[in-house]
């Protein structure tokens, strides 16, 4: 039985209890419904109201409780456009048995069904057929004879975000990858700018993080956690520009419990890497900035052989300043999508979505960015959504900007590309996170600059603003979950303090 069909169920029940009918329940389809209820008697209209269905109480008289049922059920055409609810009022001379727990009970039938709320009472099958509301867990549940099964159970929500720990790490820190090793727990890795003494990579340990092992990187910017097969990497993105320049996966050794030096990749002021799989084959691919000057080149594919035990070089693709690679499915078709940031004379620029075609990705769509930084996709009720974080426009002439917009692509399956669907005005972004509470939808951005001040707020929810953190400098978010709740992690690419927020929910 669906939500709403559990909604119309448990309103007929009010209806008939107001009404001194002794109502069996009902189940079924909606003309099921209709029929059940019409047949105990129960004054029951079909009506047609805008192009949806539903059903109308004949003879209620409207009251000062009527409104408008579309405030409510936005996702469900079974009511008019027009409801009332049957509320129930707390009498204040009631003697509270319990301070915090009070239990009330009123028969909705006279012997087949009731409902309780308040604390969960024991379940036998004396109370066969009974239903329970838990008015603190917004919970509906019914009695099987031996144990209450959840039939409208309440997604927790988004409450507020507590200051959960001070992390400070070796330097500043330009990127955050949080991951787990089986057997061994949750951890996440730092990019640290100074090269001496490199990365830290820290694990979750008593309820916050710890430093678990320093790692020798080369003004990172960007780590990328990966599983193949039951080995387990992390590739590092160094910007420090000597010749060669190499990036370098490191591999967990599973008898020293740590990370260590697996193979060396050539890479140009790497910013970013990407790790995906298309038809258990593993890729990696790298965002190269620029080499010397020229923002211009390619970045490159890689794709590991299963008999070399290596990653080879396997496709090239032409980019200008990139800074993020982003990899997502839609059905059986795979994309990569490029942050572009600099041509070398402006930051206004096309941004590259690849479709996997032919054993290799060919452009699907360019879409227009300003100083693209970062890319984050995300499904919200089948919906396909791309949000691209502009971080400052820059030309040959006239003052740098960095409050801008940055912009929510949808995914238009009529049209096969991806359409503009809203602006958000944000502040020299450079990452978006997507994180689910309940049956709610957030997007942080990491505003980094104003062109003043490195000292602003971030947060936005889906996607409207409902959440202001204060950030210095902020670079990267990451949302985790523990056995202590759920947490946001933000980097700080000014200065050696990251922090940990709490999600508290209700």
């Amino acid at each position: 039985m669906s939500a709403c069909h559990l909604l119309l169920l448990t309103c007929l029940l009010l209806a008939a209890t107001i009404r001194g009918h002794n109502w069996r329940p009902c189940t079924g389809t909606l003309a099921h419904l209709v029929d059940c209820y019409q047949q105990e008697g129960g004054p029951l209209l079909m009506v047609q109201s805008r192009g949806s269905r539903g059903l109308r109480l004949a003879g209620v008289e409207a009251t000062s409780l009527s409104f408008a049922a579309s405030q409510i059920f936005t996702n469900c055409d079974y009511f008019p456009s027009e409801f009332s609810l049957v509320t129930t009022v707390k009498i204040p001379t009631l003697r509270q048995k319990r301070s915090e727990h009070q239990r009330l009970l009123f028969a909705v039938l006279e012997a087949e069904a009731r409902v309780r709320l308040g604390t969960r009472p024991p379940c036998s099958s004396v109370e066969h057929g009974q239903l329970w509301f838990n008015a603190q867990g917004r919970g509906l549940f019914i009695c099987d004879g031996r144990t209450w099964r959840s039939l409208l159970a309440a997604s927790r929500r988004l409450d507020y975000l507590e200051d959960y720990q001070d992390l400070y790490t070796r330097s500043e820190t330009f990127d955050v990858e949080v991951f787990s090793i089986p057997a061994e727990g949750l951890f996440m890795a730092a990019a640290n700018r100074d090269s001496r003494p490199g990365s830290g990579i820290y694990r979750w340990t008593d309820g916050s993080f710890q430093l678990y092992q320093n790692i020798s990187t080369q003004e990172a910017r960007a780590w990328k956690h990966f599983t193949i097969d039951d080995q387990i990497f992390l590739v590092v993105a160094n910007l420090r520009e000597v010749e060669p320049e190499l990036s370098v996966i490191y591999r967990w050794n599973w008898r020293r419990r740590r990370f260590v030096r697996f193979q060396t990749l050539e890479t140009h002021a790497a910013q970013d890497w990407e790790a995906f799989s298309i038809h258990n084959h593993s890729f990696l691919v790298v965002a190269n900035h620029r080499r010397d000057s020229n923002h211009n080149i390619h970045s490159v594919i890689y794709r590991w052989n299963h008999d070399t035990q290596l990653f080879e070089v396997n496709q090239t693709l032409s980019t200008s300043g990139a800074y993020d690679w982003e990899f997502f499915s839609v059905g059986p078709y795979h994309f990569l999508v490029v942050a572009n940031t600099f041509d070398g004379r402006t930051t206004s620029i096309s941004s590259t979505v690849y479709v996997w075609l032919d054993g290799c990705f060919q452009v699907f769509q360019n879409i227009p960015t300003v100083g693209a930084t970062d890319w984050e996709t995300f499904q919200i009720d089948g919906r396909f959504f791309l949000a691209v974080a502009n971080s400052q426009k820059v030309s040959d002439h006239g003052p740098s900007l960095y409050s801008i917009n940055s912009t929510v692509y949808e995914l238009n399956t009529l049209t096969q590309t991806f359409i503009r669907f809203q602006d958000i005005l944000t502040h020299s972004a450079v990452d978006w996170e997507f994180f689910t509470v309940g049956d709610e939808k957030f997007l942080v951005v990491a505003n980094s600059h104003d062109g003043n001040s490195y000292s602003l707020n971030s947060g936005y929810e889906g996607f409207v603003p409902v959440h202001s953190l204060p950030t210095f400098g902020c670079r990267d978010w990451e949302h985790f979950k523990t056995e202590q709740g759920q947490f946001l992690l933000y980097s700080s690419a000014t200065s050696r303090l990251s922090k940990v927020f709490r999600l508290k929910t209700y």
